[in-house]
């Protein structure tokens, strides 16, 4: 137990000397899963909503390959992506193999299915009848939309905050499509992983003790926001 003991007191001296190498990756992961975590909630929000909100043929269809997509392994993602934004892949041109926008684009493609199915889900779970009232009081169609949207906050908070903690925590696609690249593409999951294997105990527990804080820290915005 003693090499625990001092492994929590080593990681609390690195985080509190400013390592540089700890809070790289600690940059790194906040630049990617801000970057994907905005795209995903624009794309995703107006896409949930949609699919919970209206009728269409191949609705079923469409919910039943969201759902089987939040269960997709994040090594099948990063080969996926990998594929696509390699040199020979469709979207090498591009640049984003090795980079943070590539681990972002990935991690993108991982919350995607989540906040789409998550917001479906609160807009289905929404009054019926909010609709007609709208209507009734003269609402045009933007009222009516933001009306809607304002009714089911709470469930598109709780899928952003659902697809973030996915996101931070995800290890394969950051390895695959980052590469782990110390200074550049190196997350905190990948350091960790990473560092404990070459025995690097302090900066794995240093690392995840920062992990825990950003989870904490969006548990209790989300809290203040639904109190709000």
């Amino acid at each position: 137990m003693d090499f625990i003991f001092t492994g929590f007191i080593e990681a609390f001296r690195l985080l509190m000397s400013g390592d540089a190498q700890t809070w790289s990756a600690v940059e790194a992961t906040l630049k990617a899963s801000t970057g994907s975590m905005m795209a995903s909630l624009t794309l995703g929000v107006p896409l949930g909503f949609c699919l919970g909100y209206f009728e269409f043929p191949g609705k079923r269809q469409a919910r039943l390959i969201v759902d089987t997509a939040l269960a997709l392994p994040t090594v099948f993602i990063g080969l996926v992506v990998y594929a696509f934004i390699s040199s020979r892949g469709p979207l090498g041109q591009w640049g984003l193999l090795f980079t943070l926008r590539g681990i972002a684009v990935g991690q993108m493609v991982l919350a995607l299915p989540i906040v789409i199915s998550l917001s479906a889900t609160a807009v289905e779970s929404m009054d019926r009848h909010l609709r007609m009232l709208l209507i009734s009081l003269g609402a045009n169609r933007r009222q009516l939309l933001f009306s809607s949207l304002w009714e089911v906050r709470h469930g598109i908070l709780a899928a952003g905050l659902a697809a973030y903690g996915r996101v931070m925590t995800e290890v394969g696609i950051s390895m695959m499509v980052g590469g782990n690249i110390k200074w550049h593409t190196r997350t905190i999951t990948t350091a960790i992983a990473l560092e404990t294997g070459k025995g690097m105990f302090a900066t794995g527990i240093a690392l995840g003790l920062v992990l825990i804080t950003i989870a904490f820290g969006v548990n209790v915005c989300l809290s203040f926001l639904r109190k709000k």
